[in-house]
């Protein structure tokens, strides 16, 4: 086969490849594009949350002064006594009820029941709202008692930058989550989907939502109880 027969034959091969992604087809074997895009972002984003928890921990381990107590800081006063991490304990299971939510709501996806599943991504909303909420209570309550990104009353400057940078871009993609996952729903309600014949969408964007839980928990291991 001559030079520019293989040429050809991998120009072939190239436009099929950038037919077949433009007009919305499946790229890979069984696998709907849109799935295999998300999975791409998830891992991008694994890197950059990889990143700074290491960054996180390296500050940690390598700073001369005293890094806060979790406990302490994070506690909340309730009838004159302090009890530890109770808001992050109350965060974590609302973020974790919320995996159960999603779950079903992409199961009831693919039974093609539209009002359930939409009513289950709408309550998975909700508990990002909720989980949203808490943390912004959360900063203000550490704002108010003197934590900056280059300081705290309590020890290591570096422990305000760590912990707005973290807590901050999860509570962002929460916040995203929740806009997103509340157009998929009321696509849903009104039975977009449901004409199409196809819910698939629906577990592209539990995907992403079981994402953001499950950075929650390393978050929550390595930030909050180490």
């Amino acid at each position: 086969m001559t030079e520019l027969a293989l040429e050809d034959q991998d120009a072939t091969r190239l436009q099929s490849l950038v037919t077949d992604w433009s007009t919305d087809q499946e790229t890979f074997k069984r696998v709907h594009w849109g799935k295999a895009m998300m999975w791409i972002f998830l891992l991008s984003d694994t890197f950059i949350f990889s990143c700074f928890l290491t960054s996180y921990m390296t500050v940690r381990s390598s700073t001369t002064m005293p890094w806060p107590n979790p406990s302490e800081v994070f506690g909340l006063t309730i009838a004159g006594q302090s009890v530890p991490l109770l808001l992050i304990a109350i965060m974590t299971f609302i973020l974790i009820s919320s995996s159960g939510t999603m779950a079903l709501a992409v199961n009831y996806g693919y039974r093609h029941d539209r009002r359930t599943t939409a009513l289950l991504m709408f309550a998975t909303a909700a508990f990002g709202v909720m989980f949203v909420s808490m943390q912004a209570f959360e900063w203000t309550k550490l704002i108010r008692e003197g934590v900056r990104p280059w300081g705290n009353p309590w020890g290591a400057p570096q422990f305000g930058s760590c912990f707005f940078m973290i807590t901050g871009f999860h509570g962002f993609h929460v916040s995203m989550g929740v806009i997103y996952l509340s157009t998929i729903a009321i696509k849903v309600w009104k039975g977009d989907f449901e004409r199409k014949g196809n819910y698939e969408v629906v577990e592209i964007a539990g995907l992403y939502w079981h994402f953001v839980d499950l950075v929650w928990v390393f978050i929550f291991a390595f930030f909050y109880l180490w």
